[in-house]
């Protein structure tokens, strides 16, 4: 994908579509992307296109389509993050298509789209999406439920993101890191909640979990941590396209400004185009 920050800044959550099937040419480029989907966890994720009528799907909240995707994954440790990783890497692949997704995990039939994806007893399904390209008019009922979750908000940047004394960063400050740290702030959460907090810590920059309770359960996981993984994926696609090299690492830093949040995983920044500039 090209200009991927153009990309989540352009993307939205869409529920109701124009009822035109997708061409044949965004589906093949979808499935050829979705087969070559990574993460930094190394957990396969599974990916299927679903047919409502086929399958027997459905779900209160999307309207004008009839084409789904669902995901799934072992049940391992890190399992929802990857998910997450994964999941919004096929989200955002599609909009650089001009195909409209949204994130669903309670709102639609989990048995019908379980037995569609032929969950085994070890894997479990947090989210599927729709397909579809967005009407030109949301649906009251979809406008509702941006205005109730406050869609269009994130929380400031200082809120968010800190350094590893727990001081609040600001955009100066993150100098290298602004960019790939306000693509994280713009990413989608469940019920919007926007759970990541970030600690920069030098050349390392630390996510954490802030719980909030309901997210954790036991068919879906931990919501929550899949939208870590989202997060986690927003930096790396900012942050390599802003010509940064990345590390991956599980190694928890312990930091006691995090508090009793939860350490999810970290990114170590081991070079950039500024720094080799700048090499004697």
């Amino acid at each position: 994908m090209d200009n991927i920050a153009n990309v989540i800044r352009e993307r939205r959550s869409v529920r109701t579509f124009d009822a035109r099937p997708l061409r044949t040419e965004d589906v093949e480029k979808l499935n050829d992307y979705i087969r070559k989907i990574e993460n930094p966890y190394e957990i396969p994720v599974e990916f299927k296109l679903l047919d409502a009528k086929k399958d027997g799907l459905s779900s209160p909240v999307i309207a004008g389509t009839e084409q789904y995707i669902g995901a799934k994954v072992k049940r391992m440790p890190h399992a929802e993050e990857a998910f997450g990783y994964s999941f919004e890497m096929m989200v955002l692949c599609a909009q650089s298509l001009g195909v409209g997704t949204t994130w669903i995990g309670g709102t639609m039939d989990r048995a019908a789209f379980e037995h569609a994806m032929a969950l085994g007893a070890d894997e479990m399904m947090p989210c599927a999406s729709p397909l579809g390209y967005p009407a030109e008019k949301m649906s009251l009922r979809e406008a509702m439920m941006r205005r109730g979750v406050k869609a269009d908000t994130r929380f400031p940047f200082g809120e968010l993101f800190f350094s590893a004394d727990g001081t609040p960063l600001t955009k100066e400050r993150a100098g290298e890191l602004a960019e790939p740290l306000e693509l994280v702030r713009l990413a989608p959460s469940a019920v919007n909640k926007q759970p990541w907090r970030v600690f920069a810590d030098g050349d390392a920059v630390h996510f954490y979990e802030k719980k909030n309770k309901g997210f954790d359960t036991g068919a879906t996981g931990d919501l929550q941590k899949v939208d870590l993984g989202i997060a986690l994926c927003h930096f790396a696609l900012g942050a390599r396209e802003a010509g940064l090299e990345l590390r991956f690492s599980l190694d928890d830093p312990r930091l006691a400004a995090a508090g009793d949040m939860e350490y999810i995983a970290s990114w170590l920044v081991t070079g950039s185009a500024e720094r080799r500039e700048a090499a004697p």
